[in-house]
């Protein structure tokens, strides 16, 4: 059975890109969801199936900080990898990112081969 990566990001073209780079890795299923309310049920229901989850910053609802927290608020989920990607020119942003739980992080413009070669190292 595959391992699940979960791919939250409601940009069509960016969740593409990603998807296409990060189906190369060996023995995973990569799906993507556009909300982070979606992105947790289908984490919920994966349960000990799902290997990392690569999230954009802004998102409907809340952002991928707060989805990051409410992932590392479930015990399951506490050494769950987790990429956090943003365009944003904050330059606190990674460690802020890295502080509230994300395993990495990429500033946009990003090379989707690093994103899958680090995705790697972590599961």
């Amino acid at each position: 059975m595959s391992r699940l990566i979960l791919i939250v990001e409601d940009s069509e073209p960016c969740a593409e890109t990603l998807q296409i780079a990060l189906e190369s890795i060996t023995g995973v299923e990569v799906r993507v969801s556009r909300s982070p309310n979606a992105a947790l049920t289908a984490a919920l229901a994966a349960g000990s199936d799902i290997a990392a989850v690569v999230t954009d910053l802004h998102l409907a609802q809340y952002d991928g900080i707060d989805l990051i927290r409410r992932f590392r608020e479930q015990p399951r989920f506490a050494r769950l990898p987790i990429v956090l990607i943003s365009g944003d020119s904050d330059p606190g942003l990674p460690a802020r990112a890295l502080a509230e739980g994300a395993n990495a992080f990429f500033s946009k413009p990003y090379s989707p081969s690093a994103v899958r070669r680090k995705l790697e190292q972590l599961i």
